[in-house]
């Protein structure tokens, strides 16, 4: 398996350079050269099976014969085995047709587990192989940095930094951030919108003497493993409910689109996916795009969703590079658009090709309330704002309502206490998995939103100097 950039300039690459890359050279993402498709008796050979057993099915025919499947099973096992869940991502009923898939079992009480748990391993194993050492520049909004910190803390062939938007996320998510007390962790806040620190991040590696000198990789949904992992659970789920005989539909709720990108891959790769829903809060730059054809940024707003506070969604650009037939050409033209303009229009044949696939809601914080509120009291269901903005997003594009409606509940809602407080009356029970975060003495730096800084930031601190740089 090769993978090429959305781009068009960047040489193409195998699995482990992929994942040790992250993102292009020409500035680009990376995705598969083709996509692999699995028949409908090899999906349907899914039920039953462990979710480790999944995962190998599925990444397997990504990763190629980078890694013997053996090899990648027990990696599996060692990601998945953390989790406190024995189906790890159960699906739990809350209505004849409407469906919640659990992805907060993971040791920080986030879906960004079940990718970075296992990126973490495949990193360290790859450095080590080729006895290398890397540095992992990663944004967040909120719980990637939490996830990334969980993977790769005390792996010595790695430096972390984790930049998240000063002010803009939950104490909580912060405080999985700061408390790890690990050498190689660094959490930095910036001061500015998670789309700056994601801008910091493009722009650093965009610094291809700074990407060298410092071996610079990204664990953010950039990185193409971390949709390779997250496209199992649609697989699961759906064989779950009678796939590939039967249709289902998701909903998901979407900041930097790499979640429901991934949904995507599973459709591509046969998965008998009917719709996939964007579920976005009041920064709804996502459903303007699918409903008006421009792709074009407002101020980020801060929302009892922090994790979706974003207008720069990374991984729409892969999207794009569908929706135009893979044209890399056009995606230049797009991206260098909007780098000068601020904005950029799809072709009708374009945006017909994602509303072929994709449905689009917004949902206001009065409407996430009231969804917390609602589902607490109707289904006796506490979710979390983000996982709110997706049941109320379901709730009002209900499709055909035979076909299963799977929202996917990306985190735990004692992450987020303050809004649980005020939508319900009470605070939520805290898992001892939380506790000692939120007890932990904290360690982290403030900086400007200025690419000088980090690079300076970094330097200061990286074990990996520039002369030893391989």
């Amino acid at each position: 398996m090769k993978y090429v950039s959305t781009r068009g300039q960047a040489p193409s690459l195998d699995f482990e350079q992929v994942l040790l890359a992250g993102l292009a050279r020409d500035g680009g993402l990376y995705v598969p050269e083709s996509w692999p498709v699995l028949t409908a008796n090899e999906i349907a050979g899914l039920a039953g099976r462990s979710y480790v057993e999944a995962a190998v099915a599925v990444m397997q025919p990504f990763i190629g014969g980078t890694l013997p499947a053996e090899e990648l099973a027990a990696i599996a096992q060692n990601a998945y085995g953390r989790f406190v869940h024995p189906a790890v991502t159960p699906l739990v009923q809350l209505d004849p047709n409407l469906w919640l898939l659990e992805l907060f079992h993971g040791p920080t009480l986030a879906f960004k587990d079940l990718a970075m748990q296992l990126l973490g391993i495949l990193m360290d194993r790859s450095l080590r192989r080729m006895g290398r050492r890397a540095t992992i520049l990663a944004a967040t909004s909120g719980d990637t940095g939490a996830a990334a910190v969980e993977a790769f803390k005390g792996r010595e062939a790695i430096d972390l930094f984790v930049l998240f938007p000063d002010g803009r996320i939950s104490p909580a998510q912060r405080r999985q951030m700061s408390t790890s007390g690990a050498a190689n962790v660094h959490t930095v806040a910036v001061r500015g919108t998670f789309d700056d620190c994601q801008s910091l991040v493009k722009a650093l590696f965009n610094d291809h003497a700074f990407r060298d000198a410092y071996a610079l990789s990204a664990v953010n949904s950039i990185n193409w493993a971390r949709i390779m992992a997250q496209t199992v659970y649609y697989f699961t789920a759906a064989v779950s409910l009678g796939a590939p005989y039967r249709k289902v539909s998701f909903c998901v709720p979407t900041g930097n689109f790499g979640d429901i990108f991934a949904g995507f891959v599973a459709m591509k790769m046969g998965l008998p996916i009917e719709r996939l829903i964007i579920a976005t809060n009041s920064n709804d730059i996502l459903t303007r795009t699918v409903g008006t054809g421009r792709y074009e940024p407002k101020p980020v707003v801060a929302t009892a969703s922090p994790s979706m506070d974003i207008q720069l969604s990374s991984n729409f650009e892969r999207l794009l590079f569908e929706a135009a037939g893979r044209n890399s050409d056009r995606i230049r033209e797009l991206m260098t658009g909007f780098a000068t303009s601020g904005s950029f229009a799809l072709e009708a044949s374009e945006l017909a090709a994602i509303r072929s696939v994709f449905a689009a809601s917004r949902v206001d914080e009065a409407e996430t309330a009231a969804t917390i509120a609602s589902f607490d009291r109707q289904s006796h269901y506490l979710a979390d704002p983000h996982t709110a903005v997706g049941l109320a997003a379901a709730t009002k594009l209900k499709g055909n309502r035979s076909v299963p409606m799977i929202v996917l509940a990306t985190a735990h809602p004692a992450k987020f206490p303050a809004a649980i407080e005020a939508a319900t009356g009470r605070l939520p029970v805290i898992p001892e998995r939380l506790q000692a975060a939120l007890s932990g003495r904290e360690d982290y730096s403030t900086i400007a939103a200025d690419p000088v800084a980090v690079r300076d930031f970094i330097a200061a601190r990286s074990n990996l100097a520039p002369a030893n740089a391989s």
